[in-house]
């Protein structure tokens, strides 16, 4: 048992110690800093103070001044700026750079305003968006003078209409707990994307590497295969869960040091998020990885190249991408039967199970069926893995077919 843990500790330090690894978690805590501070970063490079001018040309003489006051209680930086000169003109001043784009206003046959906006780039919409809100909304307030309505009457007639959304089905969540839940589901799911195809391509490639420098076969004197495999995947499991620990551990701190945190714990949802729900996506997370790893170190051992190590696992890998894309689907109709049928898959179970956990008040069966299916499968899988991975370790040569798992299985029972 002490080789086992001696092969875990030796897989964790060596992969933490090395550059790729220092230098990618790195450059993600970077990421994840500079994305948890996105506001404060567009308002220093853009500047507070900085004013965005539009070039005005009213043919009707009348709306720029409502317009302009309409503008300025949506974006206080856009300041409207009447031209008096040739349209051509103009366009040449927003050419040139001295205007962000000039606006030619008029009214119609009815007396309500149209519009045209020129600009360099119309990929750039939030200035014309806040153009387009501010003319609609004089437009609604001249409809409702020529129609004789009241202030309180057209507050009245663009006042939302009250919605309300009952489920009849019983315990089922609520508009605002599916809210709260959402945003947990999001980040797991990525979770599990991102940590299978990382992690198990991790261990697919170290056996691969260990082969390829012919340092297996001192291995598989000292240790079995079962313990060298196992000891692979837990060293790299713990290796992962280092590095995300460390993410969320800065993730959150960067988020409690500025003002979003607010309003990112309501987007997000976890406010109130019941405990058992996060103890399912723990359970999951876990579950999910084990299997994919288990796979991988199997398909990792049929190899003897590194550059063999992609080919063999992109089956894998696609199996990864179906999940998360039905887990994708499945966020707007969680009850879906496709959706239902498919979490009962177990490479599909750790995404579209916990899914269905967040968004549905399952009976308590399902995600524990859920839960079985998965340890039976990582067993079934761990049992076969383990003959296949005995045999696999000691084959050498251009081996990149799923037919060699035959060889494997062949070699095992010579021994």
């Amino acid at each position: 048992m002490n080789s086992f843990w001696i092969i875990l500790f030796h897989t964790f330090l060596s992969k933490f110690k090395t550059k790729s690894f220092l230098i990618t978690t790195a450059i993600t805590l970077i990421l994840v800093i500079a994305l948890t501070n996105l506001t404060t970063i567009i308002e220093t490079f853009s500047g507070e103070d900085e004013k965005t001018e539009v070039a005005v040309i009213d043919q009707s003489s009348s709306l720029l001044p409502v317009i302009q006051e309409a503008i300025q209680t949506m974006n206080e930086d856009v300041k409207l700026i009447s031209f008096e000169e040739s349209e051509e003109l103009a366009k040449k001043e927003v050419e040139e750079g001295n205007y962000s784009g000039l606006l030619i206003v008029d009214v119609d046959s009815s007396k309500l305003p149209v519009a045209t906006y020129y600009t360099m780039d119309i990929a750039e919409s939030s200035l014309s968006d806040n153009l387009l809100n501010s003319i609609q909304l004089v437009k609604n307030q001249l409809a409702a003078n020529q129609l004789n309505l009241t202030n309180e009457q057209l507050v009245k007639l663009n006042e939302p209409v009250s919605f309300e959304k009952i489920a009849l089905v019983k315990d089922a969540k609520t508009e605002e707990e599916l809210s709260q839940a959402r945003g947990l589901v999001y980040i797991l799911l990525f979770l599990i994307y991102f940590a299978v195809v990382l992690y198990s391509g991790m261990i697919a490639t170290e056996v691969a590497t260990e082969k390829s420098s012919r340092v297996m076969e001192i291995l598989i004197s000292s240790v079995s295969p079962i313990k060298h495999m196992f000891a692979k995947i837990l060293g790299v499991g713990l290796l992962s869960l280092t590095q995300l620990a460390l993410l969320m551990i800065v993730g959150y701190f960067s988020l409690t040091s500025n003002d979003s945190m607010g309003s990112m714990e309501g987007f997000l949802g976890f406010s109130e998020v019941p405990v058992s729900t996060i103890i399912y996506a723990a359970i999951f997370f876990i579950l999910g990885y084990f299997l994919y790893a288990t796979l991988a170190a199997l398909l990792g051992s049929l190899v003897s190249r590194i550059e063999d190590v992609q080919q063999m696992i992109t089956p894998m890998t696609l199996l990864i991408v179906a999940g998360f894309m039905i887990a994708m689907f499945g966020l707007s109709a969680p009850d879906n039967t496709f959706v239902t049928i498919t979490s009962y898959i177990p490479f599909f179970t750790p995404m579209l199970m916990f899914m269905r956990v967040g968004m549905l008040n399952l009976a308590f069966w399902e995600p524990i069926l859920g839960i079985i299916i998965l340890v039976a499968t990582i067993m079934i899988l761990a049992i076969f893995g383990a003959r296949v991975y005995k045999g696999g370790v000691l084959m050498y040569g251009k081996s990149n077919s799923y037919k060699d798992i035959k060889k494997a299985l062949q070699l095992t029972k010579k021994e």
